[in-house]
């Protein structure tokens, strides 16, 4: 359970929250319901109120997000933040297994990118009911070049 503290003590409500990191409120829930994000302390009258501390932290995950981490990767690099188990060394470890994610990623858009624009190549671009790129689409094996 979370501590209360005071009608009109701490910084931000959730809908504050949201605005000032530009993340949706529904997004600070379920970052809560997964524990990425502390439960805040509550008022008397039991609405959240977040600190200075829950906007750095979820402008961490936000950013993390961003750069393509999931949310697994997310909270092992919480756990520095946190003063838990990882270490830098871990961290670094896992920024380069995300790097050769991403650059996995990279070659399989510039695959997609090839074999579409060779699709959209045979299109003759006219007013017909029949069309290359969607008989392409129906074809049961894949396209040769993914």
């Amino acid at each position: 359970m979370a501590k209360t503290v005071p009608d009109g003590a701490g910084a931000y409500s959730r809908g504050a929250l949201s605005k000032r990191t530009g993340c949706n409120i529904e997004t600070i829930r379920y970052y809560e319901s997964i524990g990425l994000m502390p439960e805040p302390p509550r008022t008397e009258s039991g609405h959240r109120v977040y600190a200075d501390d829950h906007v750095r932290r979820l402008t961490f995950i936000r950013r993390c997000r961003e750069l393509g981490f999931g949310l697994r990767e997310i909270r092992s690099l919480l756990g520095l933040v946190d003063g838990g188990e990882a270490s830098c060394a871990e961290v670094h470890a896992l920024t380069l297994d995300h790097v050769a994610d991403v650059h996995r990623k990279i070659v399989d858009l510039r695959r997609m990118e090839r074999v579409l624009s060779a699709m959209a190549a045979q299109c003759e671009d006219d007013e017909i009911p029949d069309c290359p790129i969607i008989d392409a689409l129906f074809e049961e094996k894949p396209h040769r070049e993914l």
